[in-house]
């Protein structure tokens, strides 16, 4: 089977994301061999489930799939793993975003894509239905977390994953500072 990757991007985030397009320029220029897919997910939790869902269905039979996820796509390629065992390195993941983007509940504008859209009550409740409360396949999951983020608390990801591989770094970022030196060591993790 050949190789792909599936990067999930986070909450009002897009394709052109800089941990995004650094996993893609690896593969590109190191390991053409895989092909590499950054979908533009949907801005509703459930929509964007359904998405992912229809996707790895459509290339589960002909690829071998190992996952990133950054902060919102963490907590999606979770909720994957759960239901098809995959691989997925996970950078600042979010752990309870169903708490987080309580604050951001109204008009929502996504910067990179301009798309306007009405973040309500319900896709909490969506978001939390996508929640996976026990790790069936913790050594499946290799957690990349700055102290650092300003975003969201990064020891709720510590604690979750706490019997998962941990890359734990101080200082940094939600964006995740100095990623790039990591993306060969994702490849070999996710065995791709």
């Amino acid at each position: 089977m050949q190789p792909l990757l599936l990067y999930l991007h986070g909450f009002n985030s897009s394709p052109k994301s800089l941990k995004a397009t650094l996993m893609a320029d690896y593969c590109r220029q190191a390991r053409p061999d895989i092909r590499v897919e950054i979908p533009q997910l949907p801005c509703y939790p459930a929509d964007a489930a359904d998405f992912i869902e229809t996707l790895i269905q459509s290339l589960k039979h002909e690829y071998r799939i190992g996952l990133v996820g950054s902060s919102l796509g963490g907590y999606l390629a979770t909720w994957v793993n759960a239901r098809h065992q995959l691989p997925a390195v996970l950078v600042n993941p979010a752990v309870k975003p169903y708490e987080l983007l309580q604050d951001y509940l109204g008009e929502q504008e996504n910067p990179y894509t301009g798309q306007r859209y009405l973040l309500e009550p319900k896709h909490m409740a969506e978001l939390c239905q996508l929640d996976v409360a026990q790790l069936a396949r913790p050594e499946q999951f290799w957690l990349l977390q700055q102290e650092g983020d300003e975003v969201l608390d990064y020891r709720q990801a510590v604690d979750k994953y706490a019997a998962c591989r941990q890359t734990v770094e101080p200082l940094g970022d939600h964006s995740f500072v100095g990623f790039d030196r990591y993306p060969a060591q994702i490849i070999r993790f996710l065995e791709l």
